[in-house]
């Protein structure tokens, strides 16, 4: 018996096909990071078609936090060869803010000579309505409906309430109290998840260690008022220029880090380049000319984020020894 062939497939006639596919069809190249999503995902979502990036960022974005280090995990499971099958619910954020339920599945089609993921395809199907429809067996189920519903209005104004507290010592938790950008804490949190990112999808990482000249002088000679107010002009001055997916933050005292995603020592350096010359351009304070130093460095093979940031502070202490007021790179 013959086996049955598929008839000649061209782009159109694949275009058309993925057009009235109605889960989301998705295809990744790891090498070069370009993403396709087909019709049907932008759809599902809600989106117009081909409004996002084509990147793994889109991907990221639109889970759902609370589902997120589960998804990374089972995917890092998958492409490392620690599982055999790609399956996971989860949900994702539609364009009108809401949340959907999906099942993405995938498989790797392509492997490099190292063994690490060439091109991998998926699909995301929609179940939000199978989930809804549990749920509303569950309902059903309940002998005791009315006070089943007087429970989950209580629990729900609870949990309100609990996640209005949550959010608020959230950001007191992270956020820097003088200048309101992100502190030590909250850095260091997002600088161990930019690691193991930068790891998983081969992408670069650059970080940027920034220090007021001569600090020290300003509080002594116009007082810790004066001083607070350079801080504050100065990281608002920064903050106006940083990407939305940078991370800056508070290290300490005078000293300020810069987390640049997918951005290489040469684009990282630029950057602070120009963040260099915009402080020295700007009058901050009365009778002082105020100026900061920059060491930048870029995520090496198997670093740790502690050797991550010796190194930038050694780039950041070579920037002061050798005069102030400029760039050197680790």
């Amino acid at each position: 018996m013959q086996p049955v062939l598929l008839p000649d497939v061209n782009e159109l006639s694949l275009r058309t096909t993925l057009e009235l596919i109605s889960d989301g069809i998705w295809d990744w190249n790891a090498n070069t990071g370009y993403v396709y999503r087909s019709p049907s995902w932008y759809k599902m979502l809600g989106y117009d078609i081909d409004s996002l990036d084509n990147t793994v960022f889109t991907w990221e974005n639109v889970i759902h936090k609370a589902d997120f280090e589960r998804v990374m995990s089972h995917f890092d499971d998958y492409i490392s060869h620690k599982s055999s099958e790609y399956k996971i619910q989860y949900r994702c954020k539609a364009k009108d803010g809401t949340y959907l339920w999906i099942e993405d599945t995938a498989a790797i089609v392509t492997q490099n000579q190292d063994g690490s993921v060439a091109r991998m395809i998926g699909a995301h199907r929609n179940i939000e309505a199978e989930k809804q429809l549990l749920e509303h067996n569950k309902q059903i189920q309940s002998s005791l409906q009315s006070l089943v519903d007087k429970q989950t209005q209580e629990l729900l104004d609870a949990n309100q309430k609990l996640e209005k507290q949550a959010t608020e010592a959230e950001v007191l938790a992270t956020t820097d109290a003088l200048t309101s950008i992100a502190n030590r804490y909250f850095f260091e949190q997002r600088l161990h998840h930019e690691i193991a990112r930068a790891n998983r999808f081969n992408e670069a990482l650059s970080l940027i260690a920034m220090d007021i000249d001569h600090f020290k002088n300003i509080n002594d000679l116009q007082g810790h008022i004066a001083g607070d107010m350079v801080l504050i002009k100065i990281t608002n001055l920064i903050n106006n220029h940083v990407r939305e997916i940078d991370v800056f933050a508070r290290w300490g005292g005078d000293e300020f880090m810069i987390l640049l995603p997918n951005t290489s020592q040469v684009e990282a350096e630029n950057v602070a380049e120009k963040f260099r010359s915009l402080i020295a351009d700007e009058h901050i304070i009365q009778g002082h000319c105020v100026t900061a130093s920059f060491g930048v460095a870029e995520l090496v093979s198997k670093e740790s984020s502690e050797q991550f940031i010796i190194r930038t502070d050694r780039a950041l202490y070579l920037a002061k020894e050798e005069g102030r007021n400029a760039v050197r790179c680790q």
